[in-house]
């Protein structure tokens, strides 16, 4: 009987601690759990999404809290262990971030966190650009191309086509960098339309560039180069014989005309002025009254420069005579 009532007591005493230890977890909330409703973490802008936290275990109420980078957004409290939903709306790219939830009772202390959550930004991409370097090229020629999306998230994957065939793999771009594919110009159909088309983890986002055409350069003849030569030989004649007449021939001329005028000037000038030291100029004397009166003869000399010089002073004593009526 002793042994059968220490029994009982044992199992009274064990289920008392097992209920208690059964009521403490309840109690105790566990760590909740954050997860997007629309179950994926690629949003695009202007987007409305909805974040659930919740906690399994626990004694309600529970009050769940948002944190974005340590900053509070929301709470919710919720009678029950029902998961707290946050919405949210992508407005900016500040909005993506890191995002927490904290989750407490009125028995625990200091709450639990939840893991964390980062959205991705997806943007659309931009129509790509095909360029190149040089637009002709000839055979035997390597050539390159360029495909560059100006906007759009990344990574971004491009692949070349020539007309609708596919000629190189995708490349994944990290970052806003332009794919490069290198061609060899081997026969004429190689100078066929390109194009390169753009794609990013934006859903059904998928677009081409503009078509690009190689042109064939046409090679030129030997006789070209030496035709060019003597085009500007004669050119530079030309321009020399230019330069040389009013610097050369011009001056000459007159040099030459100068001096024949100045030799047919200086014998000319010595005749006149061997005739003139022989020229002399006689005045007609006026008949004089019954008086006596003297009479000057004036003797004019034309001089080198042709001016008549009047000899007034001249002593004309020796011919002075008296008349006499």
């Amino acid at each position: 009987m002793f042994f059968l009532t220490i029994l009982l007591f044992s199992y009274l005493q064990t289920s008392q601690q097992i209920q208690e230890t059964t009521a403490s977890g309840k109690e105790m909330l566990s760590n909740p759990m954050l997860i997007p409703v629309q179950g994926t973490l690629n949003v695009v802008m202007n987007q409305n999404v909805t974040l659930s936290c919740h906690s399994d275990s626990g004694a309600p109420p529970v009050r769940y809290t948002l944190f974005k980078c340590n900053r509070k957004v929301s709470t919710l409290n919720m009678p029950d262990l029902t998961p707290g939903l946050f919405n949210l709306t992508i407005n900016s790219a500040s909005d993506v971030g890191e995002y927490k939830c904290k989750a407490e009772n009125n028995i625990s202390s200091g709450g639990k966190y939840s893991n964390s959550l980062n959205f991705t930004l997806i943007e659309p991409i931009s129509k790509p650009v095909l360029s190149s370097p040089i637009s002709q090229a000839k055979k035997g020629q390597n050539v390159t191309l360029f495909c560059l999306s100006e906007n759009g998230s990344l990574p971004i994957s491009y692949i070349f086509f020539k007309g609708r065939k596919s000629i190189s793999p995708p490349v994944k771009m990290q970052k806003r960098e332009a794919a490069v594919i290198f061609l060899f110009i081997n026969s004429p159909s190689d100078f066929g339309t390109y194009k390169c088309r753009a794609e990013n983890s934006f859903c059904n986002n998928t677009k081409y560039s503009n078509s690009f055409n190689f042109t064939l350069e046409e090679e030129r003849s030997h006789s070209e180069p030496l035709i060019i030569s003597l085009g500007l030989i004669l050119l530079l004649f030309v321009i020399g014989f230019a330069l040389a007449i009013p610097f050369f021939i011009i001056p000459s001329y007159k040099a030459k005309k100068f001096k024949s005028t100045r030799s047919s000037t200086g014998l000319a000038s010595t005749m006149n002025a061997e005739e003139s030291e022989n020229y002399v100029i006689y005045t007609e004397i006026e008949p004089v009254k019954p008086e006596e009166e003297y009479v000057n003869f004036s003797v004019i000399k034309e001089d080198e420069k042709g001016d008549l010089e009047d000899l007034d002073g001249l002593d004309l004593t020796e011919n002075r005579c008296t008349t006499k009526f």
